[in-house]
């Protein structure tokens, strides 16, 4: 197993959250280097209690503390989706040249009316763009480009995301943030 499948497997789960997850989980996707002790106080709960939680999420899967690196603060100011496939013969050599192209930010396989990957690069210019989308990837061994878009402004961050407050088995208003 690679570093890679550690850190997104599709078989993760933990059936048995509550709402005390809830509000801890909330709390550090505020401020990811609060101590369990903060979080106790802000949660009002105890911190023994708060440090075995976030113990069983980490060992779960259900939560990485990470640092999110901001592409801006490096002067990566534009992304681009782009919508690729892969010939079959080529398709697992060609991901791992993917997976070392360090302007991709995002690999993602899907299934449907077609079997595109997509991907998310992060550029410092259209300059840098025109050559990726023109250069880089029309070099790999049997890659077609089936469309891009440019990126004008995210909306949502997926590290924001949050399961659904019944996954939790809570409802909206017996929370209190």
């Amino acid at each position: 197993m690679s570093e890679r499948d550690d850190i997104v497997s599709e078989t993760d789960s933990y059936p048995g959250f509550d709402s005390l997850d809830y509000l801890i989980i909330k709390e550090l996707q505020k401020n990811v280097r609060l101590s369990s002790a903060e979080v106790a106080r802000r949660i009002n709960a105890n911190e023994r209690t708060v440090r075995r939680h976030i113990d069983k999420l980490i060992k779960s899967n259900a939560l990485m503390l990470v640092g999110i690196v901001n592409p801006r603060s490096f002067g990566y100011v534009t992304s681009v989706d782009v919508f690729i496939e892969i010939d079959s013969n080529e398709k697992d050599s060609t991901i791992r040249l993917l997976l070392d192209i360090p302007e991709i930010s995002f690999i993602a396989s899907s299934y449907g009316q077609s079997h595109e990957i997509s991907i998310q690069g992060r550029f410092k210019d259209n300059e840098s763009i025109f050559y990726f989308l023109e250069k880089t990837l029309p070099s790999l061994p049997g890659v077609s480009i089936k469309g891009y878009a440019l990126v004008s402004r995210v909306i949502k961050p997926t590290y924001e995301w949050m399961p659904r407050d019944e996954d939790f088995g809570i409802s909206n208003t017996n929370i209190e943030e």
